[in-house]
């Protein structure tokens, strides 16, 4: 088992890189979730200047799974293709997993209807021969 204290400063270094990362754009708002030592580490950061003092935390168990939700589909894709033996292959299967899916949720424009057009965009992106 975890100690609070561990906890409160995984949380504090994980909070503090996030908001180095954010850089010139800091946040309005930081949605958690229940766990108790995310207060306290806003708190510090806080305190010691890293986010503004005008910072909300909102801490919600279900607001965080709209963003978790989206991602679902794509991990259940991407979990077999784990064992790919290169990054270049890799890379290109995972490419491909999001290029269908830009395909099927109607994110990208095809130049003709149907399955030529998404034949065309496949090999355009992939750099096939058409």
């Amino acid at each position: 088992m975890l100690s609070d204290r561990w906890n409160t400063k995984a949380a504090y270094r994980f909070l503090r890189n996030a908001a180095k990362t954010m850089g010139e754009h800091p946040p309005s708002s930081i949605t958690t979730d229940k766990l108790a030592s995310y207060p306290k580490a806003i708190q510090r950061l806080k305190r010691e200047g890293h986010l503004m003092h005008s910072v909300e935390h909102r801490a919600s168990k279900y607001l965080n799974n709209i963003i978790e939700a989206n991602h679902g589909a794509l991990k259940r894709l991407i979990r077999p293709a784990r064992g790919l033996q290169s990054m270049k292959t890799a890379h290109a299967t995972i490419k491909g997993f999001e290029v269908m899916r830009m395909i099927r949720r109607g994110h990208c424009i095809l130049r003709e209807p149907g399955a030529t057009g998404e034949v065309r965009l496949v090999n355009q992106l992939f750099g096939l021969a058409a």
